[in-house]
């Protein structure tokens, strides 16, 4: 278990190097700089979603678009298949984020 600071336990402080251990502080503060980063680029996303579902709203269009799910999923497998991302851990991802914008959309839609 580590503390907030991304220290390594104590336990491990005796018996590794303290080059490794600075390593390993290193690439977490990395990872939680790209966590961070992909909340705010979700957050952007599902900005935009919301202004697709007010104006599918608007316009009596239906929340879901299957077609275009269809196109994103295999756009973004081709994506995480460029990037040496397995592409069915991409696509269950995408499928995640589909269903919620969806859901926002239904919301949107009764109000």
């Amino acid at each position: 278990m580590e503390d907030k600071n991304n220290r390594a336990p104590a336990a491990d402080a005796g018996t590794l190097d303290e080059a490794v251990l600075a390593e390993l502080v290193r690439l977490r503060d990395s990872i939680d700089n790209i966590d961070a980063a992909v909340i705010h680029m979700l957050a952007e996303r599902f900005k935009c979603t919301q202004q697709v579902g007010h104006l599918k709203a608007a316009h009596k269009m239906p929340p879901a678009d299957p077609s275009r799910e269809a196109r994103q999923i295999a756009r973004l497998r081709q994506l995480a298949e460029n990037a040496k991302l397995d592409p069915a851990f991409a696509e269950k991802f995408l499928n995640f984020i589909i269903a919620e914008v969806i859901r926002h959309h239904e919301t949107i839609a009764r109000s």
